[in-house]
C-alpha cells in the first residue's frame, strides 16, 4: 500500500522513503495524542450530588401515654337511724368525746360534789360509778371450778414382745424331750441347737425357726419344740404374743 501511495514507480530513492515513513508516524502520533490532551471534563455537579450522604431517618413516634387509673368514687352510704352497721375498716386513731363541759369537769375536784347530783352521795364521786358501786356493794361471786384434768390415754398395747429364754422357760407348762437321732448318735454327735421362736397368746409355739445348731440334731430339735406349751404372758391385761429364744441341748449319756 505504502509503495502504491508514495513511492514512485521507476527508481527508488531513500530520501523519499525516509520521509514518508516519518510522514505516517508523525499522522499517527496526532490521531493518538490529541484526543488525551483534550480530555473532557467530569461532571463534578454530578457526583457530588451522587457522593452525599442520605438524610438521617425520621425520629420515632413518641411511646403511648399510659392508661390512667380508673378514678375510684367511694359509693355514698346511706345511714339508717333504726339499723345498726358495723364499720369496714378500723380507724387509726379514736377521737375522745367528752360529753361533760369544762365548768362542770372542775366543779367535780370539789368537795361538795358535782351540782345535780345525787343528794347524799359521797363527796368527790365515787370510782367506778354508781354502777360499779352497787356491784363492789353485793356479795362475792365464786369463780367456776376448774374443769377436771383429762386423763393421758393408754399407751396402746403391742401386739408382740421380746422375753428372755430363761425367763420364757420358766413358764414351760409342759415339754417333751426331743428324740435323739439314731445317727447322731452312733456319730458320737452331741451339742446345742439354738432355736428362735413365737408363742402365741394361749402359749402354745406358733412359729420356731433354727438359728444355729448341728445339722444331725436340727430336725429332732424342731419337733419336740413344735409340741411345747408355755403360760400365756399379759401386759396390761391382755395376752400378747412373745419372741423368744429356746436352747436345746443334745448330751449323750
Amino acid at each position: 500500500m505504502f509503495e502504491q501511495s508514495m513511492i514512485p514507480k521507476g527508481k527508488r530513492k531513500t530520501g523519499a522513503l525516509v520521509f514518508a515513513v516519518l510522514g505516517q508516524i508523525v499522522a499517527v502520533g496526532i490521531i493518538l495524542l490529541v484526543p488525551l490532551m483534550f480530555v473532557q471534563a467530569l461532571p463534578t455537579a454530578e457526583l457530588e450530588s451522587m457522593l452525599v450522604a442520605p438524610p438521617p431517618p425520621p425520629p420515632p413516634p413518641p411511646p403511648a401515654a399510659a392508661p390512667s387509673a380508673p378514678h375510684h368514687v367511694a359509693p355514698v352510704r346511706k345511714f339508717n337511724v333504726n339499723e345498726l352497721v358495723g364499720p369496714r375498716t378500723i380507724p387509726k386513731q379514736v377521737a375522745v368525746i367528752q360529753d361533760i363541759p369544762a365548768n362542770m369537769a372542775e366543779a367535780s375536784n370539789d368537795v361538795g360534789g358535782v351540782p345535780g347530783g345525787v343528794p347524799g352521795g359521797v363527796a368527790g364521786g365515787v370510782e367506778g360509778g354508781v354502777l360499779g358501786s352497787i356491784l363492789d356493794s353485793g356479795p362475792a361471786i365464786a369463780p367456776p371450778p376448774p374443769p377436771p384434768p383429762v386423763k393421758a390415754a393408754a399407751p396402746p398395747t403391742p401386739k408382740i414382745i421380746h422375753v428372755g429364754g430363761n425367763v420364757q422357760a420358766a413358764l414351760l407348762i409342759s415339754g417333751p424331750k426331743p428324740v435323739y437321732p439314731l445317727i447322731a448318735r452312733e456319730a458320737r454327735v452331741q451339742g446345742t441347737v439354738e432355736l428362735k421362736a413365737i408363742i402365741g397368746k394361749d402359749g402354745r409355739v406358733a412359729k420356731v425357726q433354727v438359728a444355729d445348731g448341728n445339722p444331725l440334731l436340727v430336725n429332732a430339735a424342731l419337733e419336740a419344740v413344735r409340741k411345747w406349751v408355755y403360760r400365756p404372758t399379759y401386759l396390761n391385761g391382755v395376752p400378747v404374743e412373745v419372741a423368744t429364744e429356746i436352747d436345746v441341748t443334745f448330751e449323750l449319756g
